[in-house]
């Protein structure tokens, strides 16, 4: 996918970025275009190991305000996603502006899902959630809710007040470029307002990872001829990541299958030791974060320039915004 937060670098700026802060090179093989915000190429190590240098977008590229310190969240979130022990490439180095990691096993899930029996993407849907179950529980080291990075300065000690934090920034963003949303800013400030007696019953902040949609987990199948083996092999892509409600994690899981309280994802969950929120200000939590990544989806479009370079993505975002919108309405008025 082509953005405007990427970087245009040639196999020799990857090699001397490399050299300069990790004290050894690459040869670059190809680039990875499957990524909408960063920049990542895979390479070859100077020792031989295959390997992918992501960059996060250079000085000046147009980030929404939540993205602004992002590769310092990934790398934070994967060591700690690794101290429990969940499916990861290495991170081999971390430089000042791009990560180093080791080559996954296996392909996105989207990629293959189709090809797999229901049985199998019905196992790795209880995997999934399994590992999703350890993840929820670790915590900040500060004990605030939000975005970890400094520089976007969206944290508070309270939920409520973070979480309309997060919310606010990207109605800022919205207006700095004259994003479509279809819903007005004051409407959505009263929908989140009208949503802070069910936030507030959170009071421990948990790691969402925020964008576990099949794009973002690896699988693999060790013998296509008996696709029953298949296994989770990798979570990738933390840049979304917040400490907050483990609730909010089932909004991009929904795009992974079935998540009803009989569904797989949510049987994984329960058997590691995951509790799953339920009852009406439950739903109302999840349709506020629904919220969330509904604006994020449409406001992100207009910075990377997919709001004329892909219109029918920007139309799918909206359209999903205005369904989520709808369905918030409706439980604030009832």
């Amino acid at each position: 996918m082509e953005s405007r937060t990427k970087r245009v670098l040639t196999p020799a700026d990857i090699d001397a970025a490399l050299r300069a802060s990790a004290g050894f090179g690459c040869r670059v093989e190809e680039e990875l275009t499957d990524g909408w915000f960063n920049t990542a190429h895979r390479v070859v190590l100077d020792d031989g190991r295959p390997a992918v240098v992501k960059f996060a977008p250079g000085p000046g590229a147009p980030v929404l305000r939540y993205e602004r310190g992002i590769l310092a969240t990934e790398a934070m979130v994967h060591r700690r996603l690794a101290s429990v022990a969940l499916p990861l490439p290495e991170l081999i180095h971390r430089g000042p502006d791009f990560l180093v990691l080791a080559v996954l096993d296996g392909t996105p899930w989207n990629k293959v899902a189709d090809t797999l029996p229901g049985p199998v993407n019905a196992r790795l849907r209880r995997r999934l959630g399994g590992h999703v179950a350890r993840m929820h529980t670790l915590r900040p080291a500060d004990g605030r809710f939000g975005y970890p990075a400094p520089e976007a300065g969206l944290s508070a000690e309270d939920w409520p007040t973070a979480f309309t934090a997060m919310v606010e920034a990207l109605l800022d963003d919205a207006a700095r470029w004259d994003a479509p949303l279809g819903v007005t800013p004051d409407e959505v400030r009263g929908l989140v307002a009208a949503g802070r007696p069910a936030l507030a019953e959170v009071t421990e902040p948990r790691l969402v990872h925020f964008d576990l949609w099949p794009g973002n987990v690896f699988v693999g199948v060790p013998d296509p001829a008996d696709p029953a083996g298949a296994r989770v092999t990798g979570l990738i892509d933390h840049e979304r990541a917040f400490w907050g409600d483990p609730l909010a994690e089932w909004v991009s899981l929904a795009f992974c299958g079935d998540i009803a309280p009989d569904g797989d994802l949510r049987a994984g969950y329960r058997a590691a030791g995951g509790r799953f929120a339920e009852g009406p200000t439950a739903d109302h939590r999840l349709a506020l974060y629904r919220l969330l990544l509904g604006l994020i989806l449409v406001i992100e479009c207009e910075p990377r320039g997919f709001a004329a370079g892909n219109p029918d993505h920007l139309a799918y975002c909206r359209d999903t915004l205005a369904g989520w919108v709808a369905d918030l309405r409706a439980l604030s008025a009832g």
